[in-house]
């Protein structure tokens, strides 16, 4: 930082006139924020710590404020996150919903907020039978819930399944108007986890499930989890889902997440966990996720094999947490860039928000990250 400062002061106005003396005064404000990350936590030297910050899924509304959600409620930002001094209950008052931290929000083109979310109250208590390799009585409901006055008040929240719900991850709106989340059904006999996504035509009001992608597997976390998606430009939607076969596999609908036809592994190595895929307003894909392995390794401690957390040894590698770009619907991507490291500890499962042309907000539930990066720092 005193280097980068020391250069700043040194640029002379006859030099380079009044061009670098704007340079200067938008990146100082940047750069002054850039290396106060949390405790324990690095950050890349170009991204701005957001200490304080409350984890995503953020939206923006249509007077301009922030809203999120935690517990049981919905806040507001009119001071673009720096404060949120607002809030109110989504839920009746009787103590039957709250909020786990792995959810979806959207504020649709209509001005429809959807959030999809597990309910934490109907929680089965945790029973994994390691001599059986199941839970037999799992059950972690997903449901919806949505406003139409911008989250000021909130419709009664409709249930979807009752079966062990995972992790929800995402929801987009595609071209057309359709709304799409993914989510997940935990398996029995034996247990393992499997993949489904919901679609609504009405803003919300009703839904229709997808197929399950189911593609075996032994273990409490086993089989397939916690995918991302993103409409491509010919219409598709690509899901990235993880697995424990040391990469995402991929699927494409080809019905606006009703159906899933093509299934395989993807080219993109990954670890157990997690990653986010989202379009920017520049129209290129952001992908943020666990590598397989640490930078510049080729190997990490295996856990699993034992048909109790999974059947096959596999890399839980999270404590790095990295962004790629891509400027052609994900058939290549820019080389990967380590944003986060967490020593001996995980950071990761993301959310991703644009706060503005550019400006990308990363936050996680896993490692307390609360960072901004632009987009212009790393691709041309």
């Amino acid at each position: 930082m005193g280097h980068l400062l020391r250069m700043i002061r040194s640029v002379h106005v006859g030099t380079c006139g009044a061009y670098c003396l704007s340079v200067a005064v938008v990146l100082i404000p940047w750069l002054l924020f850039a290396q106060t990350p949390s405790a324990g936590l690095w950050i890349h030297p170009v991204a701005k710590d957001l200490p304080g910050q409350r984890m995503g899924p953020f939206v923006r509304l249509r007077d301009g404020a922030m809203l999120t959600v935690d517990g049981t409620e919905a806040f507001w930002s009119r001071d673009e996150g720096k404060t949120w001094s607002e809030h109110r209950s989504i839920f009746d008052g009787s103590g039957r919903f709250e909020i786990r931290p792995e959810r979806a929000l959207i504020r649709t083109r209509a001005g429809t907020l959807i959030l999809a979310f597990i309910n934490e109250k109907e929680t089965a208590k945790w029973a994994w039978n390691a001599a059986i390799s199941d839970f037999p009585g799992a059950r972690l409901p997903t449901y919806t819930v949505r406003s139409l006055d911008d989250g000021k008040t909130w419709q009664q929240p409709v249930k979807l399944h009752d079966d062990w719900t995972g992790a929800i991850r995402d929801i987009i709106e595609t071209r057309d108007g359709k709304v799409v989340f993914t989510s997940m059904r935990m398996l029995h006999d034996p247990g393992r986890h499997s993949v489904l996504t919901y679609v609504s035509v009405d803003e919300g009001k009703s839904w229709r499930g997808s197929h399950l992608i189911d593609l075996g597997g032994v273990g409490h976390h086993g089989g397939i989890s916690e995918s991302t998606i993103v409409e491509l430009k010919d219409g598709r939607i690509w899901q990235l889902i993880r697995t424990n076969w040391s990469r995402f596999w991929e699927a494409f609908s080809e019905d606006g997440g009703l159906s899933w036809r093509t299934i395989r592994p993807s080219s993109i190595e990954a670890s157990s966990a997690p990653g986010l895929i989202t379009r920017l307003s520049s129209e290129r894909l952001l992908l943020v996720w666990n590598q397989l392995y640490p930078e510049g390794k080729s190997s990490y401690p295996l856990r699993g094999g034992d048909n109790q957390w999974s059947d096959v040894p596999v890399s839980n590698h999270r404590e790095e947490l990295s962004i790629a770009f891509s400027n052609d619907d994900g058939r290549t991507w820019s080389s990967p860039v380590v944003i986060a490291r967490l020593k001996g500890k995980p950071v990761s499962y993301p959310y991703v928000f644009e706060a503005r042309p550019g400006e990308l907000w990363i936050t996680t539930m896993q490692g307390n990250l609360r960072v901004a990066v632009r987009e212009k720092d790393f691709v041309e």
